[in-house]
């Protein structure tokens, strides 16, 4: 419990950073350049700082290696449930 807290407020601290480095990080793995990384990069980052807990829900769906629409319905309620908690 003390972990996941500590990684939450990690989480919180640095979730700009994260964001741009996950989003590097996904666009390196489909392999884009040029104009598709630069579309993709700012798709990205506009959707991690429009949700105000995707940051958070992204490491712990990264932690719980979960993928395809099982991260998906995770990303959704996670983010609904920190939405509703603000």
């Amino acid at each position: 419990m003390k972990k996941l807290i500590a990684l939450l407020l990690v989480a919180l601290s640095t979730s700009a950073v994260y964001a741009a480095d996950d989003c590097a990080a996904r666009a390196a793995e489909k392999k884009l350049a040029g104009a598709a990384k630069n579309s993709f990069m700012k798709k990205c980052q506009a959707d991690a700082a429009a949700a105000p807990g995707n940051a958070e829900c992204a490491a712990r769906a990264k932690e719980k290696k979960l993928a395809g629409a099982a991260k998906n319905s995770f990303m959704k309620k996670c983010v609904a449930d920190a939405a509703a908690a603000k």
